[in-house]
């Protein structure tokens, strides 16, 4: 069995504990032959799947009503990862997401960092400068480096911890927000993990 996480631009693997990432234009689903379960935010991939009777579409696993209708399917998947906590996703968008005994509590979602940071751009060339991610958030910043990188992180970072539940970090800048979140699990795998469960759960598509 394989899993599989489509995004826009790429197409995500998961076999035998490997990840391997491709291109979502060039990759070729008839080259696979296994059964494949998947989830996908690109109609067009969707498109090209369609007709092929080992490529299960999760979509048709989630109980829906749990959610709201618009949510993206790799929130979805992240969330269902775990019973309790919070759920920080930090890709192209911030997505934060709570879950409480299982059941979804709401969420928010916010720029991403590159995006953030391509804003301030925009606003002003005075603004365009590299993000000192070791700012304290603590401290009133006294440089245009730190002044925009706390503006941004510091609300984010106190509406998450205001939370107060416990915090699992995926996505590209998992990394580097978790420097803000000492006590965060940061799991590149949650996805996939979520994946997992909707199957176990019997959900079969």
């Amino acid at each position: 069995m394989i899993l599989c996480d489509v995004g826009n631009t790429s197409v995500d693997l998961y076999r035998n504990g490997k990840r391997t990432k491709h291109s979502a234009d060039t990759f070729d689903p008839f080259s696979i032959s296994e059964e494949v379960y998947f989830i996908s935010v690109n109609a067009a991939f969707d498109r090209r799947v369609a007709g092929l009777v080992n490529w299960h579409d999760l979509r048709e696993c989630v109980v829906w009503t749990k959610y709201y209708p618009t949510m993206g399917i790799d929130r979805i998947a992240a969330c269902e990862a775990i019973e309790e906590g919070v759920v920080v996703d930090a890709g192209s968008a911030i997505t934060v997401d709570v879950m409480r005994g299982g059941a979804y509590q709401g969420g928010f979602i916010a720029l991403g960092l590159r995006a953030a940071q391509e804003a301030y751009g925009r606003l002003s060339p005075a603004l365009d400068v590299s993000w000192n991610f070791e700012v304290d958030l603590a401290k009133m910043a006294k440089n245009t480096p730190d002044a925009v990188t706390a503006g941004f992180l510091a609300p984010l970072i106190a509406q998450i911890q205001s939370l107060g539940k416990p915090v699992h970090l995926c996505g590209g800048d998992a990394k580097m927000l978790s420097r803000f979140f000492p006590d965060a699990v940061v799991d590149e795998e949650l996805v996939f993990k979520g994946m997992k469960k909707l199957i176990e759960k019997g959900r079969v598509c």
